[in-house]
């Protein structure tokens, strides 16, 4: 099963990444977590994004396009970073997820969300 695994942005992330003692020692914890991910077989992709303030969004209405330019309300609603994982099961998702280093220096969330496979749609490779 394959599951994304997004990291929820906070107020901190948002005002992009600063060479502070913490965030130094975050990211010499997460890239022993990466490590550890990769070994297990279990990493397939993952990255941090830069604060919505970079960013843009296209709104779509039938045929109409809008661009919006970021930064972008609702802090807990933006992701901050991403993984793409190969698991067996939501079990084995949620276990390596607590194991990972709080990635902000207060409170934060890591939400998992399994892909959509073919066998899912009824597509499978016989269709």
């Amino acid at each position: 099963m394959r599951v994304m695994v997004l990291v929820k942005a906070t107020e901190d992330s948002e005002q992009g990444f600063k060479p502070t003692a913490w965030n130094m020692r975050m990211l010499e914890a997460m890239d022993r977590y990466n490590d550890e991910l990769a070994k297990a077989g279990i990493m397939l992709s993952g990255d941090g994004l830069r604060p919505s303030s970079d960013g843009k969004r296209v709104a779509f209405d039938g045929a109409g396009r809008l661009v919006i330019d970021g930064p972008f309300a609702e802090t807990k609603e933006l992701v901050a970073g991403f993984w793409l994982w190969q698991v067996k099961d939501m079990d084995e998702a949620v276990a390596w997820v607590k194991r990972c280093p709080n990635p902000m220096p207060g409170p934060s969330e890591i939400e998992i969300r399994p892909l959509y496979e073919m066998d899912d749609l009824g597509l499978g490779v016989d269709a």
